[in-house]
């Protein structure tokens, strides 16, 4: 009999997978009040370290399995937790209760576990409050072995190519290596649109359910499964009719994939002959290959967090420009836009140290630019190697978090330094290498005009943009609704830095989420948008619309529009959208 359950969805490249249930066992025994004499203190303390160190070295392998193709945020995941081992907030106070309370190490951590997850609920700032998934991840890979587990994830594990993987929930180390092993969907009993899992899923193009209740009681080990993200539904033994259904659905998902590749070297163009820039946003070298296979005229976004990450040292001049050019060659060609470096706020070195993390409030702190122009000695070697890079073919330098035309000013005076430098050893560069900005918070908006006469392009990235813009924080349940592309102070503010740039002839792009949601796409290109820079996997659904788009019947339908956003009713504006959407 059919046994249907009902959570939240997660949409995903591939949003339905049909396989056998695994269900994996990371249930814990509670642990209980033991108390312990003073004569047990140091074994107990001896047993925490043991366990710490087991986890760290268990999170250490899983990051060294993560694929190299992987999103960079899916190995930051790792890297929070690693760093949380060291937190004396968690890992000191345990010994501490252990040494003043006499309790038993696994009692003593649970004890702390409470304490910091009742901190964590009582805050007020959204951001913060995110981190509780982090304490617990952390409490029950320390608590797993302090239980007895071996070190987990083993490389010669089951093949589970296929499988629906349930779980009450997955810790970030898991999602991943389960996902390397080939497991095709992911259902758990907790979590919610923005919990780990869910992002994870998202990053790893796995669909996934979560929140649902008590699943883990009900399915049997092997059992076939229906995994539906867009609709938030698991099907536990499903009949005939409806493995038959589940199935063309997936061969229509396999059909339009197909579809789309035929679309690859057509040229992008709307119907009536208006070029359209479709570019690729790149987390890392090897993805370069995939924006060539789906047709990019080039690279818009290519982000170099990933040359700091998960290391305790910073990479020189020559490692940027192995690196970079790695990915010109890859090009053949194509432009290659190189963002400078943008860790802060949730994007940490381990070679920084505690460097930009006083702020009271990380998002508005020492990040992006800000960072880079702080730490010359940073900033100089990736400069000295993008300018290296752009003898090799056309590369462009992009400048993250940007607010005032001073840090324009001391880039461009920075990089002048530099390329003097260059001559005189010999070194060859472009001098006229160009450089852009990052649109991202409302004052470079506002300002557009003004950099724009210093600059030679513009990129908005509107998932800062939005989130400053509105003050929410997209991560934190509370407030994530708010977080809306279509709110009028949003395209005003769009529509404010095309204009900019199109009245002084300055291309302007958008490499931000938004860029890459084919919702948005008639949207974008009504308010004058003529350069998209997006994931390599969503350009040939954009391009499709792109392909399909009247330019001129397009802009007169949303004249009117965009000229009465402050009258228009809430909600009219995603009707006209939907309106757009069929033209």
């Amino acid at each position: 009999m059919t046994i249907a359950f009902q959570g939240i969805g997660v949409a995903a490249s591939q949003s339905v997978a049909i396989g056998p249930a695994y269900l994996t066992g990371h249930g814990l025994s509670s642990a209980t009040p033991t108390p312990i004499h003073p004569d047990q203190v140091g074994g107990e303390l001896n047993r925490l370290n043991q366990a710490v160190a087991a986890a760290r070295r268990a999170l250490k392998l899983v990051r060294a399995q993560v694929p190299r193709a992987t999103p960079l945020n899916i190995a930051e995941f790792i890297d929070a937790h690693l760093l949380m081992l060291e937190d004396v907030a968690l890992v000191d106070e345990v010994r501490k209760i252990i040494r003043d309370q006499l309790y038993c190490a696994e009692w003593a951590l649970q004890m702390q576990r409470d304490t910091l997850v009742r901190v964590f609920d009582a805050m007020d700032d959204p951001y913060l409050r995110t981190r509780r998934d982090d304490v617990e991840h952390v409490v029950h890979q320390i608590m797993s072995f302090l239980q007895g587990a071996q070190l987990q994830f083993d490389p010669d594990a089951r093949d589970l190519a296929g499988c629906v993987v349930v779980a009450r929930d997955l810790m970030p180390a898991d999602a991943i290596v389960l996902r390397h092993r080939g497991a095709a969907a992911f259902v758990t009993e907790y979590g919610g649109p923005v919990s780990h899992t869910a992002i994870l899923a998202r990053s790893l193009g796995v669909p996934a359910v979560v929140g649902v209740h008590n699943i883990t009681r009900y399915v049997r080990q092997g059992e076939p499964l229906i995994v539906d993200g867009e609709t938030g539904t698991v099907l536990a033994d499903p009949d005939a009719a409806t493995l038959d259904y589940y199935r063309e659905r997936l061969d229509a998902i396999e059909a339009r994939r197909q579809h789309l590749h035929t679309l690859v070297d057509r040229p992008t163009a709307t119907r009536d002959g208006t070029a359209i820039g479709l570019l690729a946003n790149l987390e890392l070298p090897e993805d370069a290959a995939s924006a060539r296979l789906n047709g990019a005229a080039g690279v818009g976004l290519y982000r170099t967090e990933f040359l700091y990450m998960n290391r305790d040292d910073l990479p020189d001049e020559e490692e940027h420009l192995a690196t970079y050019a790695t990915i010109v060659t890859a090009l053949a060609g194509l432009p290659l836009t190189i963002r400078t470096l943008d860790l802060g706020l949730d994007k940490r070195s381990e070679a920084l140290g505690d460097l930009g993390t006083g702020a009271s409030n990380p998002a508005l702190g020492l990040r992006g630019i800000r960072l880079c122009l702080k730490e010359p000695g940073l900033f100089r070697p990736q400069l000295r190697a993008i300018l290296r890079a752009s003898a090799l073919g056309p590369v462009r330098v992009m400048l993250p978090m940007v607010t005032n035309i001073q840090e324009i000013e001391a880039v461009l005076a920075l990089l002048a330094q530099l390329k003097e430098e260059l001559t005189r050893e010999g070194l060859a560069f472009d001098p006229a290498l160009p450089v852009g900005a990052m649109v991202e918070v409302p004052a470079a908006a506002l300002a557009a005009r003004s950099l724009t006469r210093r600059l030679d392009f513009l990129s908005i990235g509107t998932n800062d943009l939005i989130q400053y813009s509105l003050a929410i924080d997209r991560l934190d349940e509370a407030v994530s609704y708010l977080f809306d592309p279509t709110h009028p102070a949003i395209l005003r503010l769009i529509q404010m830095t095309i204009e900019a740039g199109h009245a002084l002839a300055t291309p302007v792009a958008m490499c931000g989420e938004m860029a890459g949601d084919p919702r948005f796409t008639r949207l974008l290109l009504a308010l004058g948008l003529r350069h998209f820079s997006i994931q390599p996997g969503a350009l040939l659904a954009v391009k499709e619309i792109i392909l399909d788009t009247d330019l001129g019947e397009l802009e007169a339908q949303t004249h009117d529009l965009l000229a009465r956003l402050d009258d228009a009713e809430p909600g009219e504006l995603l009707d006209a959208l939907d309106t757009l959407n069929r033209l």
